[in-house]
């Protein structure tokens, strides 16, 4: 019922030219989200005492699978209030901070962009450079974020800061909520060949004053951002983008299939060649195990059972899968087609190509799994 929701939503709102005109444009308006609002969407990762529908970890999958499917950004967008914004206040925030900003959240009217990268840090976040200089309950921030998706039309930045000295690490991060407006802040888009839509950014804060109110969590927030960082929202994330994934892998494979039967070659339809028959059998085997994998995490989340391996191996084979799908489809079915304008592969192949690096990388996937399963190193 949920997925028949989304796609009703989007036969409406974004038929498949109005996709392929925004990613021409690389432009989504942000009022899109408005209406995910009103229709309830935004309420996924809200328990239902402020206001949500309950943390609805298979929900929100299936919504980021369907948004995706149209058009990469439109999940990415939807992130930014489910996720960035709303998980995070929900499940970090004080009280006053869920008071204040998940009814604007709830209404879609308000979008937060994650700050965790940096011009020199990437994995190793106990790493970051940006700091926050405290005197009494005034905060100024210094540094720098790199790779922070959609700051230029947000309303906060979620930054990860150092908070104390950086000989401590772990013990000395906070989260702190950056108004995007706030003087000190400058925000330059970085040009990229594909996920367009929503830029992403580089972010500078020069003297950029806060108030402890600014920090989440409030005051008891304060050199606790790796505990938040760690904390119950953190598996929820890791599903997001294979999430992403498998909805662009899912589009690409279902355009490949019909052009199959669409293209004559040899005096019949490719589809009837053995060679074009084993890519897309192979493609709907790989489609089909993604998706069971992506499900059987996301229930394990939502049950609050143990799932960090879970969602690092998912995180791991389905956007490294979904490359597969979408290249093997465009390589080996649809061709030059598949490379030109005026068919979706083309974006499909350009979205795809940053799924094993963006939201913690394969090969960081891949340190985590083996770490977990307590594989020695000697």
């Amino acid at each position: 019922m949920l997925r028949d929701t989304v796609r009703r939503f989007l036969d409406k709102e974004v038929p498949p030219e109005r996709a392929a005109a925004w990613d021409q444009a690389d432009r989504i308006p942000r009022e899109i989200i408005y209406k995910l609002g009103e229709l309830g969407l935004c309420g996924l990762t809200v328990p239902e005492e402020h206001g949500g529908l309950g943390r609805n970890v298979r929900g929100l999958v299936a919504v980021l699978v369907e948004l995706a499917s149209r058009m990469m950004n439109l999940g990415g967008m939807f992130v930014m209030n489910a996720g960035y914004g709303s998980l995070n206040v929900a499940s970090s925030g004080s009280e006053a901070q869920k008071k204040k900003l998940l009814p604007e959240l709830l209404s879609g009217r308000m979008l937060f962009a994650y700050g965790l990268s940096e011009p020199d840090v990437g994995a190793d976040l106990t790493s970051v450079k940006t700091r926050a200089e405290r005197s009494g309950d005034k905060i100024i921030i210094n540094g720098a974020k790199r790779w922070c998706s959609g700051a230029d039309i947000a309303d906060y930045i979620y930054a990860l800061v150092r908070s104390g000295p950086p000989e401590a690490k772990r013990r000395n991060l906070s989260f702190v909520l950056i108004p995007t407006k706030a003087p000190g802040v400058t925000i330059t888009r970085i040009p990229t060949m594909g996920a367009l839509g929503l830029a992403t950014n580089d972010v500078i804060f020069e003297q950029t004053e806060l108030s402890v109110d600014d920090v989440m969590g409030g005051e008891a927030g304060w050199n606790n951002g790796w505990n938040v960082l760690g904390g119950s929202a953190l598996e929820v994330e890791k599903l997001v983008t294979p999430a992403l994934a498998f909805g662009i892998a899912r589009s690409a494979l279902e355009e490949a299939w019909a052009y199959s039967q669409q293209r004559v070659q040899g005096g019949k339809h490719i589809c009837g060649h053995q060679a074009v028959r084993h890519v897309l059998a192979d493609a709907q085997t790989k489609l089909l195990s993604c998706r069971l994998m992506l499900e059987h995490a996301a229930g394990l989340v939502e049950e609050n059972r143990p799932s960090s391996v879970e969602t690092s191996m998912t995180k791991l084979y389905v956007c490294e899968t979904a490359k597969e799908i979408v290249l093997s489809c465009q390589q080996y079915v649809m061709g030059a087609y598949g490379y030109a304008k005026g068919f979706h592969m083309e974006r499909y192949v350009r979205d795809i190509l940053v799924f094993p690096i963006f939201g913690g990388s394969s090969a960081i996937q891949r340190n985590n799994i083996a770490n977990l399963m307590k594989l020695p190193r000697d």
